[in-house]
């Protein structure tokens, strides 16, 4: 039986579809479980800016924005499959509003153009989230590869950003070189310092998780180890962590939502503590 280590640390589609189909069973009854409660509502003017919505919270809950992976290049919130669309499920399972959104991708939108479609979907949340039982004074950024990315360019863009909290699982800040695929969104790297998000993350007093995994490629961990080190050294103590022992950089996403909890239960309780 194929499991997570023996599928490695590189990353490509056949990576993608080994891991995904270690969750098929679970994750195939946590969408039976949980429906979308509204699919395709536009955030913006792109045919790119849509989200669906998970849950029917009894009074105002907390809301999860997801934000997707997809290398800059691609990616989908999945409403008619379970890939990405499982955290909005998860999340309506906690009681929750989840909320999954698309953004525009590169080469066609290069940088900034996630972080401003993170929040043009904050704000559409803001506006709307009560409607469907959330809270949007309080919102949770949560995002996954060039998700977290986008989420931690969106504190760039905006400082003072609106939610309670940001969540941002194996994400690309600023402490390593460029692959030559993210010049399609950053352009040529010389770009790249000042477009980069990490001053943004290490400086933002929003309550913050930073997670990566145990076969994450190296590059990976060493940007969630870098920010962790420049947090400690800015804040006096480490920022929420967590390290998903026996998982790649795909099931980080991928495995929300079935009974291996450990990262779910971490998620949920951060959650929870900036929405008091």
């Amino acid at each position: 039986m194929t499991t997570i280590d023996r599928i490695g640390t590189t990353l490509g589609p056949d990576v993608l579809e080994a891991t995904r189909r270690l969750f098929d069973q679970e994750q195939h009854a946590l969408a039976g479980r949980v429906p979308a409660v509204a699919a395709d509502l536009a955030y913006g003017p792109d045919e790119r800016h849509r989200l669906d919505l998970y849950g029917t919270p009894a009074s105002a809950a907390p809301v999860i924005l997801f934000v997707h992976g997809g290398g800059f290049l691609k990616g989908d919130k999945a409403a008619d499959g379970w890939p990405n669309a499982a955290v909005g499920r998860w999340a309506a399972e906690q009681g929750f509003l989840g909320a999954v959104m698309n953004y525009r991708l590169a080469p066609d939108h290069a940088w900034p153009a996630g972080g401003e479609d993170v929040l043009a979907a904050i704000d559409w949340l803001a506006a709307n989230a009560g409607r469907f039982g959330g809270d949007p004074q309080r919102i949770v950024l949560v995002g996954t590869s060039a998700g977290a990315v986008h989420g931690a360019t969106a504190v760039r863009l905006r400082p003072d950003l609106a939610v309670r909290g940001l969540a941002l699982m194996s994400g690309l800040y600023g402490y390593t070189p460029l692959d030559a695929r993210d010049t399609f969104y950053y352009g040529d790297e010389a770009l790249y310092p000042a477009r980069m998000p990490r001053d943004a993350v290490v400086a933002t007093t929003l309550p913050i998780l930073l997670a990566c995994a145990e076969y994450d490629p190296p590059r990976f961990q060493a940007e969630w180890a870098g920010l962790i080190r420049d947090r400690l050294a800015q804040h006096g103590h480490l920022p929420r962590c967590h390290y998903a022992s026996g998982h790649n950089h795909y099931s980080m996403a991928l495995h929300l939502g079935t009974s291996d909890r450990r990262l779910a239960d971490e998620l949920a309780d951060f959650v929870r503590n900036c929405c008091r």
